[in-house]
């Protein structure tokens, strides 16, 4: 892995989210709901949420990445998965961070087949080797990318092994 990042500080974020909602709201896009990738996606989708006027923010758990360049072999989809109950007509935004490898993506894009009319994707990056193009992107990078709500050690360390019953 290069040592070369890409640094995204709190100033270069709020412009980022801006511009990619202007992105979304110029294509005519008008999401009923935004479906956040957590943790990663949380902000992303609240800036969009406001950006876009949309109060139907959403949450969904997926567990892939378990540190630097380090993931596990598919994407989890962590309980509680959202209910999608009467929103078979409903526009749905996907947030993101980063599309890296795409397979986080591809799981909730999955997950929402069928269940809603259109799903789009939005991320604030997207790499060359994503196996998802997000409709909505930023910027496009190689680089790994130092976030300003991941880029310190974390103040308390919990143990996110899954233990067996």
């Amino acid at each position: 892995m290069s040592s070369e990042r890409e640094i995204m500080s709190w100033e270069i974020f709020g412009e980022a989210s801006r511009v990619l909602a202007q992105m979304v709201a110029d294509d005519g896009y008008e999401p009923d709901m935004i479906l956040s990738i957590a943790r990663g996606g949380l902000l992303i989708g609240g800036a969009l949420g406001y950006a876009l006027s949309v109060k139907n923010v959403y949450t969904m758990n997926v567990e892939f990445y378990t540190g630097v360049d380090e993931r596990l072999d598919v994407p989890r989809i962590l309980p509680p998965a959202p209910d999608f109950v009467d929103v078979s007509n409903a526009r749905i935004l996907i947030a993101d961070d980063v599309a890296d490898t795409g397979h986080t993506l591809r799981s909730v894009q999955e997950f929402c087949a069928g269940k809603v009319a259109e799903v789009r994707s939005a991320v604030l990056y997207e790499k060359s080797h994503s196996v998802v193009r997000c409709d909505y992107v930023w910027k496009r990078t190689d680089q790994w990318i130092n976030f300003p709500w991941s880029d310190k050690e974390p103040v308390a360390r919990r143990d996110w092994a899954v233990k067996d019953a």
